[in-house]
């Protein structure tokens, strides 16, 4: 049997209204017109077969029909807001929100998220993908990003949010067995380097805190670490690479290390957004990336 009941539109326009004093308020604060306003509280008035408010000067002024009926709705708009907050707020505690590189996120995350969710059954990880590892991430996916986890030292070697370091990040040259190099004391030459096309100076970088200079003929791009790595395998060029995002390749051989590796110990981070208290579930995400990092051997 259906329920007896005004309009839920008509309740809103009556509660604002008699909280307000005035139609105007209400109607700014609703989004709705004068009129339309106007409108709902003269239908639900006519539902009511009487009056429920009272002019007073330029507003309104609930009569003891009115008042009784205010104190109703106000307790039911209570209670629904109560609910409604307890179960947005349980479900955001109940899930938490990265954003990341696409390579991280293929390379290294979701193949280690099963061991999350065993630990922690009741949490769910979103994923916002950013097209490089830069500071730019957060600003990217806004606020409702829990965290964002930023690697790329050599193109920003500073961090300038609030952070918590995870782990180091290495970055060194690598390329397929038998792809020409050679190399010549502190240098090296091979006919092409393999780059990503979003994180600027990263060659300039890794040349000048290593002291390595490199010889190259031609260059080729791609818009993703992976991409670049991949391109290694197929021995297209040298790349300049984070070590963890070749480390099955390198394990297996379809690529050789041609440089030492620059360490920045503590360069992988997870910047917090100051805008989002951390829930406990990124909370915890948190502690199992600091574990995960730990145990990580690279």
């Amino acid at each position: 049997m259906p329920r007896n009941l005004p309009l839920l539109s008509y309740l809103r326009a009556f509660e604002a209204t008699a909280r307000l004093g005035s139609v105007t308020r209400a109607a700014d604060e609703l989004g709705r017109t004068h009129a339309a306003i106007s409108r709902q509280l003269q239908l639900l008035q006519d539902q009511f077969d009487a009056p429920l408010f009272d002019k007073a000067g330029t507003g309104l002024r609930l009569n003891e029909d009115g008042a009784t009926f205010y104190a109703t709705v106000t307790r039911a708009f209570d209670l629904l807001e109560e609910c409604y907050h307890e179960l947005k707020t349980g479900r955001s505690e109940a899930s938490v929100h990265i954003a990341c590189s696409a390579t991280f996120a293929m390379a290294w995350l979701v193949p280690r998220l099963g061991e999350f969710y065993r630990l922690r059954p009741g949490c769910r990880v979103e994923l916002s993908m950013s097209s490089t590892a830069r500071d730019s991430g957060m600003s990217r996916a806004r606020d409702g990003v829990d965290m964002t986890l930023s690697w790329d030292r050599l193109s920003r070697p500073v961090v300038q949010r609030h952070f918590v370091p995870l782990g180091p990040v290495s970055f060194g040259l690598v390329s397929a067995p038998d792809y020409p190099f050679r190399s010549e004391g502190n240098g090296s030459s091979f006919p092409v380097r393999i780059s990503h096309g979003h994180m600027d100076g990263q060659w300039t970088n890794w040349q000048a805190a290593t002291g390595h200079e490199i010889s190259a003929s031609d260059e080729l791009c791609f818009p993703h670490v992976h991409l670049c790595v991949s391109a290694a395998v197929a021995g297209l060029g040298v790349a300049l690479v984070e070590r963890r995002f070749a480390l099955k390749e390198l394990q297996s051989g379809k690529l050789v290390q041609r440089s030492e590796f620059l360490t920045f110990n503590d360069g992988f981070v997870a910047m917090m957004n100051p805008a989002r208290p951390l829930s406990p579930a990124a909370t915890a995400f948190l502690n199992w990336l600091k574990a995960a990092f730990s145990e990580e051997q690279i």
